[in-house]
C-alpha cells in the first residue's frame, strides 16, 4: 500500500519543513504532496530544496491562489496519476496532529473514507474564538439537515480516501471551492454507498501564520448543500 498525504500551501514558510517532517515520520508508507498556490513567502522554494534529498517528497506549483478545493483536486489526480492506493487531506499548520495518521491509516483497513471530527465527542477544539466555534458546530448541523448525511463534522479537512473513492467520482464535476468542497466530498461519497467512518481528534488553532476563512468561504458553504441535494435529488450526482 502507498499512501500520500496532501496539504495545500499559501504563505506558510513558517510550517512547511516541520510539518512534511512530523508527517513523513508517521510510517514509512507515506509520500507527501505540497500543492502551493504561488506562495509569496517563499514556500515552494522550502520545499523544492527538501524534496532534493527525500524522494518521499513531492511538490505541485500553481499560478496562483485558486482555492482549496482546486488545490486537493490538483492533489487527487496525481494521487491517480501515481499509484496511491490512500490518498489524505491535511492541514499546513499543525491544526491537524500527524500523530493521528497512523490511527488512520488503521481505521482505513476496513473502511472507504476516514473523517477526522471536531465533534464526534463534544467539541474537541482548542484556542478558537466562542463566535467561530459555534459557527463551524452549527454549519455542521445545518448541513446534516439539509442533505441528511450522517456525518457530525462534514465541513472537517482532516481524512483518508481509499483510491476507488476518488476513482468513482468525476473531479471535473466538483462545484465547490471553500469548506464546502469538504461537504460535497464527503456528500458524494455517502450517495455512492461507500464506508465512512469518523475517529474524534482534537483540533487545534493554527500555530502561526494567518487563517484562510473568509465570509466569502461562509456564504459559498450555505448555498453549496442546497445545490447539492437539489443535483442528487435530479440524479446527477
Amino acid at each position: 500500500m502507498k499512501a500520500l498525504v496532501i496539504i495545500p500551501t499559501f504563505n506558510e514558510a513558517e510550517n512547511v519543513a516541520q510539518i512534511i517532517a512530523e508527517v513523513l515520520k508517521q510510517d514509512k508508507i507515506i509520500d507527501v504532496l505540497i500543492v502551493d498556490d504561488n506562495s509569496p513567502d517563499g514556500t515552494a522554494d522550502i520545499v523544492s530544496e527538501k524534496l532534493k534529498k527525500d524522494k518521499r517528497i513531492h511538490l505541485l506549483k500553481r499560478s496562483g491562489k485558486l482555492g482549496l478545493g482546486s488545490a486537493y483536486v490538483a492533489g487527487f489526480r496525481y494521487a491517480l496519476e501515481h499509484g496511491f492506493d490512500l490518498i489524505f487531506e491535511m492541514d499546513a499548520d499543525f491544526s491537524h496532529d500527524p500523530q493521528m495518521i497512523p490511527i488512520m491509516l488503521k481505521e482505513i483497513e476496513n473502511n472507504d473514507l476516514i473523517i477526522g471530527s471536531r465533534y464526534i465527542k463534544g467539541m474537541n477544539v482548542v484556542n478558537w474564538p466562542l463566535k467561530r466555534l459555534l459557527l463551524s458546530y452549527m454549519a455542521s448541523k445545518y448541513v446534516q439537515f439539509i442533505t441528511g448525511i450522517p456525518v457530525k463534522d462534514p465541513t472537517g479537512g482532516f481524512k483518508c480516501f481509499r483510491k476507488e473513492v476518488l476513482e468513482s467520482i468525476d473531479l471535473d464535476e466538483i462545484i465547490s471551492d471553500g469548506y464546502s468542497f469538504q461537504i460535497e466530498m464527503n456528500y458524494r461519497a455517502w450517495v455512492r454507498g461507500f464506508r465512512i467512518k469518523e475517529i474524534p481528534i482534537v483540533f487545534t488553532d493554527r500555530r502561526s501564520g494567518q487563517s484562510k476563512m473568509s465570509k466569502k468561504i461562509v456564504r459559498e458553504a450555505i448555498f453549496v448543500v442546497w445545490r447539492l441535494r437539489f443535483l442528487h435529488l435530479k440524479g446527477k450526482i
